[in-house]
């Protein structure tokens, strides 16, 4: 005879086996588990995977490429899949609908940016700006950059961060412009932001969905930083406000004694965000906002491109001598310009050469499925699934690359000499599905062609008045790597000698 004690557990047990069974059930409908996996899958042990996908993404991702490629796999992350595309694949992510696979929530949810910088960042017509305005004025703001490039190296080296302060100085010198370009603590407040931005997303990623809104309020290395940089940024729009009240919107054809800024803005990011967000309503905190998105992404990005590359010329110094000769007999006959820049071709191979080998990121082209989507073959990717490409095998393919793991400094220039269509397709700032650094399609990196101005007039500038070696000759420290991140190592020692038979090149020396 069954007491009355016994029908709760009854009850209990009959709800248990129902819940496991329909768990069960869900489970294998979901379109996520038909996809090959890397690592553990099963319930519990995928959490074991997602911790070795922090600690060997690398071979997890060069796995998947051998066993599955032109296919689809999954790697497990702490909260959540990850579907890597391959191969033929990678295409079909570049062309798949806005409203299928979103660019901008792969990103948001990479990055975290809703918690790291706030509801701001759903408005993101700085984009447009940076894709339209600042690539048209590339030629007119090439002698600032130059100028910029040049003091702040003679300032920072021999520094353990001249990278990041020369790229935040160069970068700035266009963003907000003079003085507050070369305002120490200005600069530090963008270059901690920019790396806390890693970290404090790095921390929300570690939770579950539910978790993250708490966590992001808790994580508050961004928002000091944010907090700090208003009030710097904050005067400038004012004061710019101001004379737009003043003045009126015609800026191109007031004559200069009626400008009573230090320095008129003609060229530099921060009005043209300003013009825009006025066009928009936008409050002057979102413009903040912006300021530090583009800060983040010129920083971050063209830090760590420069270090590698600046890491392979350390380790192989010889090539600094066919980089010399060729940026002395460009300058020399076309002077320092957009268009100068453009006749390095050993210098932009150099630069593509690393960062085909090494670019900051083991993954890239992050969208995020807003409905379910199915590819061409068959492959259904389910409704709120991350998606990326693998780019670090695609750039090391041996279909696409002979010797694909050698540093080859001059394979791209030798490539361009293919004809007309070569000489375009193998430059720097041209996309494809086996050179993904700078993403690829419509949403590839819109500032990819003042980075790429940005970076050869650094190395250019480099090469020109410096020798470089590693104190430990011609070894070159292992990458650190963690996650998808592939960073160039922290603790490099690297050794800048001035030379002293250095040209006269129109640049400040």
């Amino acid at each position: 005879m069954t007491s009355a004690l016994d029908i709760p557990w009854q009850y209990f047990t009959a709800f248990a086996v129902i819940w496991v069974a329909s768990y069960f059930v869900r489970r294998r409908l979901n379109p996520i588990h038909l996809l090959p996996t890397v690592g553990p899958s099963a319930p519990l042990l995928s959490y074991l995977g997602a911790f070795s996908y922090i600690r060997n993404a690398e071979s997890m991702i060069i796995e998947g490429y051998e066993k599955y490629y032109g296919t689809v796999f999954k790697v497990p992350m702490l909260d959540g899949w990850l579907a890597v595309c391959t191969g033929p694949l990678i295409e079909e992510l570049r062309k798949c609908a806005d409203d299928e696979l979103s660019a901008v929530e792969g990103t948001n949810q990479m990055l975290q940016l809703r918690y790291t910088l706030g509801p701001g960042v759903e408005d993101q017509f700085h984009v447009a700006v940076v894709r339209d305005k600042l690539t048209r004025s590339l030629q007119a703001l090439c002698p600032d950059v130059l100028e910029e490039v040049s003091a702040a190296f003679q300032e920072h080296i021999p520094a353990t961060d001249v990278v990041q302060q020369v790229v935040a100085r160069a970068s700035n010198r266009v963003i907000v412009g003079l003085p507050r370009c070369r305002d120490a603590e200005y600069l530090n407040t963008a270059i901690n932001f920019t790396n806390d931005v890693f970290i404090s997303s790095f921390v929300i990623n570690l939770f579950p969905d539910f978790l993250k809104p708490i966590i992001g309020r808790l994580t508050a290395l961004v928002s000091h930083n944010k907090r700090t940089f208003i009030p710097m940024v904050i005067p400038l729009v004012q004061e710019r406000q101001a004379l737009y009240e003043k003045y009126g919107d015609d800026w191109p054809d007031k004559p200069p004694p009626l400008i009573e800024l230090t320095s008129f803005p003609q060229h530099d990011l921060l009005q043209w965000i300003i013009d825009e967000g006025r066009s928009k309503g936008t409050p002057f905190d979102n413009i903040v906002e912006k300021v530090l998105l583009v800060n983040f992404g010129a920083i971050h990005t063209s830090s760590g491109t420069f270090t590698h590359a600046l890491y392979n010329l350390a380790a192989q110094p010889e090539y600094l001598q066919p980089l010399r000769e060729e940026v002395e007999s460009v300058v020399a006959e076309d002077g320092w310009s957009k268009a100068s820049l453009g006749k390095m071709r050993k210098l932009d191979s150099f630069l593509k050469e690393s960062m085909r080998l090494a670019d900051g990121t083991l993954m890239t082209m992050f969208r995020k499925a807003l409905k379910d989507v199915t590819l061409s073959d068959g492959t259904r990717i389910p409704r709120g699934t991350l998606v990326g490409a693998a780019s670090r095998t695609a750039q090391r393919d041996s279909a696409r690359y002979a010797a694909p793991d050698a540093f080859d400094p001059f394979r791209f220039a030798r490539l361009r000499e293919g004809g007309a269509d070569a000489a375009v397709k193998h430059q720097l700032v041209n996309t494809s599905v086996d050179f993904l650094t700078f993403g690829h399609g419509k949403h590839a990196c819109p500032g990819r062609f003042f980075a790429a101005n940005e970076l050869k007039t650094m190395l250019a500038y480099l090469v020109l008045h410096y020798d470089v070696k590693f104190a430990e000759e011609g070894v070159r420290p292992a990458n650190f790597r963690f996650g998808f991140a592939d960073l160039p190592a922290h603790n490099a020692e690297v050794l800048f000698r001035k030379r002293r038979d250095a040209p006269v090149t129109g640049v400040p020396i």
